[in-house]
């Protein structure tokens, strides 16, 4: 590895997909030379920066550190939501500082919201365009997309945002604080649970009305868990989801590593996005051994599926496995998704040329010391 390694972007919390993502490429690149700089989360120590890009934290991390570096950018201000100031600055700091810009493209929304991009912004996202050294992307559509659409000559790299879960985070027990949270959850007949965020989007609305239906139909007592994300929020919204439904347990900032028992202990899992660029959270819940019914975007294979916004299949599907569960070995797409998401890793590490060894080698050292 000759060069200085960068991951920038968010990091928990709030628990994102993004976020979520480059904390397990954080874990799994542990002890090799490689900085983080992060503008979200808690992380902090050695090789960890807080970049505060707000107030431009991104020049000065740039002059400490970013000479001639390659940088894996997994923010969505330089890309994917073009900011009129902090992008022109990044572009003027790549001329002056000469580092590498792999950009990683998570946002599976971001062809159908180009459509509506102002002047301005379709301004600024070609000049994006040009400044990328090589492209991440999460899924082949996008890598068409912009292969299609902008005919762009720079390597573009599909890999998915799935990597394996840290062995730290496996298998590790609620807090208390979360178990008192969910004791009337836990209390109840059937379990089903949702990770989002309340805005339309995340169709916790759907999901919400799909249980409450399935409630009446069945008279069993079926509990709903929205596992908040805390990145974005519509009040009214939220509101109107949780009006007189004091069966739904709503829950922010939960540690990753406590979602992962949360899962096991559910009946079954719902993903209501319009919009997914992959999906981390539906296969961590196959590999909790919990069924998965999702909608018919991002990862879909494994899982029971429906169309967004069509409650009325939602609630056949939540049915046939909530009432009519059918006793199987564990979902077999589990161990595909594992060898995949292990293949991602791998992908990652090829990518930004980095010496598996060394890694190896130093926490050798540290053991020995």
């Amino acid at each position: 590895m000759s060069k200085r390694i960068i991951l920038f972007g968010p990091l928990p919390p709030p628990y994102g997909g993004v976020s979520i993502y480059l904390k397990a490429l954080v874990a799994h690149l542990c002890g090799a030379d490689i900085r983080v700089w992060h503008y979200k989360g808690k992380a902090t120590g050695a090789g960890f920066r807080y970049v505060a890009h707000r107030r431009l934290g991104t020049l000065s991390a740039l002059v400490a550190e970013g000479n001639r570096s390659r940088i894996l950018d997994t923010s969505h201000f330089h890309f994917e939501y073009p900011n009129a100031l902090l992008l022109p600055i990044w572009l003027i700091a790549k001329r002056l500082f000469r580092f590498e810009w792999y950009k990683n493209v998570l946002d599976g929304s971001l062809p159908m919201r180009y459509a509506n991009f102002s002047r301005r912004q379709r301004w600024l996202f070609h000049r994006a365009l040009r400044a990328v050294d090589q492209f991440v992307v999460v899924s082949e559509d996008l890598k068409q997309w912009l292969q299609q659409e902008f005919k762009i000559s720079q390597p573009i790299t599909v890999v998915p945002c799935l990597v394996p879960i840290p062995a730290s985070e496996v298998n590790v027990p609620l807090s208390p604080e979360t178990e008192s949270q969910l004791d009337e959850y836990f209390g109840r007949q059937k379990l089903v649970c949702s990770i989002g965020v309340f805005v339309p989007a995340y169709g916790f609305q759907q999901i919400a009305e799909a249980v409450e239906e399935l409630r009446r139909r069945s008279g069993k007592d079926i509990g709903l868990l929205l596992v908040d994300g805390g990145f974005a929020l519509d009040e009214d919204y939220r509101e109107q989801v949780l009006w007189e439904r004091d069966w739904i347990t709503v829950v922010e900032e939960i540690p990753n590593h406590e979602i992962y028992e949360i899962l096991k202990r559910s009946d079954v899992f719902c993903r209501g996005v319009e919009v997914e660029s992959y999906g981390i959270s539906r296969v961590e819940s196959l590999w909790c051994g919990t069924p998965v019914v999702a909608t018919r975007t991002g990862e879909t294979r494994g899982m029971l599926l429906y169309d967004f916004g069509d409650v009325e299949q939602l609630v056949a599907q939540l049915q046939a496995v909530i009432l009519y569960p059918v006793i199987e070995d564990p979902n077999p797409w589990a161990v595909q998704f594992r060898r995949e998401a292990e293949e991602n890793l791998l992908a990652i590490k090829k990518l930004l040329g980095i010496d598996w060894a060394e890694p190896r080698r130093q926490a050798a050292a540290k053991q020995k010391r």
